[in-house]
């Protein structure tokens, strides 16, 4: 059997095999709720064979909401839908996965679809963004408020709280948003985070609410729970976030039970140069893993069954994380099985079908 399709144990859960169908946003949520169209987004790449299914970046707080849109795991009101997501992807073999995030100075815009942009006025909606520094995302968007000790903390709770309501809802991984520009991020890099406290300055100041955030969230799971964070590499800018700095995050991540490395990067600043092309990414999944020695997951650009198979069997990653080509193709798993000549893991009512079809 190719790697990509052999069954990955992390702590106490078992994947089926090394394909995550990464976190989407879908902006089609009212007031945070999951709602049918989440069940059918994710339960059909669940359907369709992944080990692994996240939901979308699910805010810890209102504030923490990229658009009024978002999904969102702040209220207790929130964990019943959610649990009926849960149950569905585990009925179909596959291991559901929240993102815990909080979008810090990138906050309060409109869904993509209605153009993204920042909402300014009460009327719009508009609320107040938080952030490291007083430093906006684009120059002419309102100053983010820099958060204070209380606010830190605060943040830190919703986190916490935000882990415990997955727990209810059932899924069995967490991951933590602490890439794209968003707040964890924002904290870690010297462009985005100019304080002068125990928060800012030095590498270990600016880790230190990630730090702290995964700290808390480790003491509320069980001990056979997986936990990963995403992180951006690199800013791709010049005296920005590195991967020098990645790979000893990562090493402390480790020692505070982080399993798994979601090796991502940028987004952090608008307007910047990224070399996109395949697996422009998967360097770093494969440095961090080498350098930290500690599980990885590769993204960007990943296509082709053959591609993806490489990464694992190379040993530059543990598992790849799909995004675009899971919206093209939400079976995009069994094709992988049937590409290497494996018997897919089909959903009963499809299985009996197919199979008779080949006879």
């Amino acid at each position: 059997m190719p790697e990509l399709l052999a069954p990955l144990t992390i702590r106490g859960t078992t994947f089926r095999n090394r394909i995550a169908v990464s976190p989407m946003c879908q902006y089609s949520s009212t007031s945070g709720f999951a709602d049918d169209w989440h069940l059918v987004h994710l339960g059909s790449r669940a359907a369709g064979g992944a080990g692994l299914v996240f939901t979308e970046a699910t805010a810890v707080s209102p504030q923490g909401r990229i658009s009024p849109a978002d999904l969102g795991i702040w209220d207790d009101k929130h964990i019943e839908f959610l649990a009926r997501i849960t149950k569905y992807i585990h009925g179909m073999g596959s291991i559901a996965g929240i993102q815990l995030a909080h979008a810090g100075r990138k906050a309060s815009c409109s869904p993509p679809r209605l153009g993204g942009t920042r909402l300014r006025t009460e009327e719009e909606g508009a609320w107040t963004t938080l952030a490291p520094s007083p430093i906006p995302f684009n120059e002419e968007d309102p100053l983010p408020r820099a958060l204070d000790e209380s606010g830190i903390q605060k943040v830190i709770d919703q986190f916490r709280s935000a882990a415990e309501r997955a727990l209810e809802a059932g899924f069995k991984v967490i991951e933590i948003h602490s890439a794209h520009g968003y707040l964890l991020h924002e904290f870690l890099s010297p462009l985005s985070n100019q304080r002068t406290d125990e928060y800012g300055g030095t590498l270990e100041n600016r880790t230190r609410l990630l730090r702290d955030v995964v700290a808390e969230v480790r003491e509320v799971i069980p001990e056979k729970m997986p936990l990963f964070v995403r992180i951006s590499a690199t800013d791709w800018v010049e005296g920005g976030w590195d991967l020098d700095q990645s790979i000893s995050l990562a090493k402390l991540l480790k020692e505070l039970g982080v399993d798994l490395i979601d090796c991502s990067s940028g987004a952090l600043l608008p307007n910047v140069a990224i070399p996109v092309g395949r697996n422009f990414q998967v360097p770093f999944a494969k440095a961090i893993r080498k350098e930290a020695e500690v599980k990885t997951g590769a993204v960007g650009r990943i296509i082709e069954p053959e591609q993806a198979n490489d990464i694992i069997a190379s040993g530059q990653a543990d598992m790849v994380l799909l995004a675009t080509e899971m919206l093209r193709d939400p079976y995009w798993a069994h094709k992988a099985y049937e590409a290497f000549g494996e018997e897919p893991p089909w959903p009963l009512p499809y299985g009996y079908a197919i199979k008779r079809r080949k006879l």
